[in-house]
């Protein structure tokens, strides 16, 4: 299915039909601030485990991030945040960064790398936010499989490529090209592991 939504003003109807497919399990494509990406309910296994066969990778080794609605709702998913770590996300979220945090128990489990750590973004993308927000919890996210090419910033075209693997295609107009920026703070040194497409200042 191939649902175009209004970038700033997302319709209601459209959202509460994405938030039904996604608690019955199903998968998206979706936009962010950064690229289009792939999306199911974090509480959904058979829907991970769906999103891990479309990008062939292994679930304990997929290193997948999910999409929070604020940085209240992601200090749920990971443990105790101290006041510099919050003063800096709040410094920088909403925006185009993954943040590399030790996961808490409400984590399920297919989701917590070897490490027990979580990527958590919370994007600037008005459609992204709204379906999060109609959803109630966080939307898994991961880019979609091969390498990041031109076609993946035209949703008619990953409509084409992607409609027999995926219940919704959202259209929330050009996506973007560069991924997000991931910084692990899973220690005290915070660092890049990927310049993407947020300026990092440590």
């Amino acid at each position: 299915m191939f649902l175009r939504l209004h970038p700033d003003n997302p319709q209601p109807r459209l959202l509460k039909q994405i938030a039904d497919c996604l608690k019955s399990g199903g998968v998206i494509i979706y936009p962010t601030d950064t690229i289009y990406g792939l999306g199911c309910d974090i509480f959904q296994a058979k829907a991970i485990e769906r999103i891990c066969r479309i990008k062939n990778v292994d679930p304990q080794k997929a290193q997948l991030s999910f999409i929070c609605r604020d940085l209240s709702h992601l200090s749920d998913y990971t443990k105790s945040i101290d006041t510099p770590l919050y003063r800096m996300l709040k410094n920088y979220l909403p925006g185009p960064y993954t943040f590399i945090l030790p996961a808490s128990k409400q984590v399920p489990k297919i989701l917590k790398s070897k490490k027990d750590t979580i990527g958590l973004r919370i994007p600037g993308n008005v459609i992204c936010q709204a379906v999060v927000e109609e959803l109630g919890n966080p939307l898994l996210t991961a880019s979609l499989p091969g390498e990041m090419i031109e076609e993946y910033t035209d949703p008619e075209i990953i409509f084409e490529k992607f409609e027999s693997q995926v219940d919704i295609v959202i259209d929330g107009g050009p996506g973007g090209i560069i991924p997000s920026t991931i910084i692990d703070c899973t220690t005290s040194e915070w660092n890049i592991t990927r310049q993407g497409a947020g300026e990092w200042a440590a």
